[in-house]
């Protein structure tokens, strides 16, 4: 994985408000910038490697605020990465499937999606706050999802990057921002949704740029997962996000 050469100056854990609460962020800055990103977990929670993505971004010039879409939630207590290297395990895999849903089960009630946008949009006020003009969202699985999800809810973003997500078929008119999109070739749903997508965008003139990784799986860019990592489509997809933020957040 390709990483800046200088680690975050600052970086912190932060308690932010929305309507039904409070909830953690991880915040990381280098230094003052008019560029932020609101980046999004995967389903694992604010991990370890969800903060060095945010310090990542930050050693490039962008301030970082990572909100935890899953406190209170109930789904951080039951689910670890073991469950999914059953799911790997042709022994175990029925079982570790039944699992998982019932872990994430919460993550489908609508309560949990009014939830979930409302801290995103408490995570993008307060980058606003900090005096920070152009903000963009980058989510990866669960979070490249919900980057979606914000996209469509937030008519002031100016670039969305979206990590094997689900898209927002029948809701692309409302995106008003660019929107880059990662997939492995082997994801086999997100990859049979991805035609659709694409039409939806294109007939709502959204700009819309995706990049299909061949022989690669899901969840390829996260590299304290050996089991789903792949150094090369990771490296690309990186350097492209770069560009685009680039781009997009001048």
């Amino acid at each position: 994985m390709i990483k800046p050469k200088k680690p975050a100056m600052k970086s912190e854990t932060l308690t932010l408000k929305y309507d039904k609460g409070k909830f953690p962020v991880y915040y990381a800055e280098q230094e003052h910038t008019d560029s932020g990103i609101i980046l999004i977990e995967e389903i694992w929670g604010l991990n370890d490697h969800i903060k060095d993505v945010a310090n990542r971004l930050a050693a490039l010039g962008y301030s970082v605020v990572s909100p935890e879409l899953l406190s209170d939630s109930g789904v951080l207590e039951k689910i670890s990465p073991d469950i999914f290297r059953e799911m790997s395990d042709p022994a175990k895999r029925d079982e570790a499937q039944k699992k998982m849903r019932d872990a994430i089960a919460p993550v489908y009630s609508p309560d949990f999606g009014k939830n979930a946008i409302g801290k995103l949009q408490s995570s993008f006020e307060f980058l606003k706050k900090k005096e920070i003009e152009n903000i963009a969202v980058m989510g990866f699985c669960f979070g490249g999802t919900y980057s979606f999800a914000f996209a469509t809810e937030n008519k002031h973003l100016k670039a969305c990057v979206a990590f094997y997500g689900q898209p927002p078929l029948g809701k692309t008119a409302s995106i008003h921002c660019p929107v880059l999109a990662f997939y492995g070739e082997k994801d086999t749903r997100l990859i049979e949704s991805l035609p659709v997508l694409q039409e939806q965008m294109e007939k709502h003139g959204k700009e819309f740029n995706h990049r299909v990784y061949n022989n690669t799986g899901h969840a390829f860019f996260n590299d304290t997962n050996p089991m789903m990592y792949n150094q090369e489509a990771a490296e690309d997809a990186w350097i492209l996000t770069v560009e685009f933020l680039r781009k997009h957040l001048a």
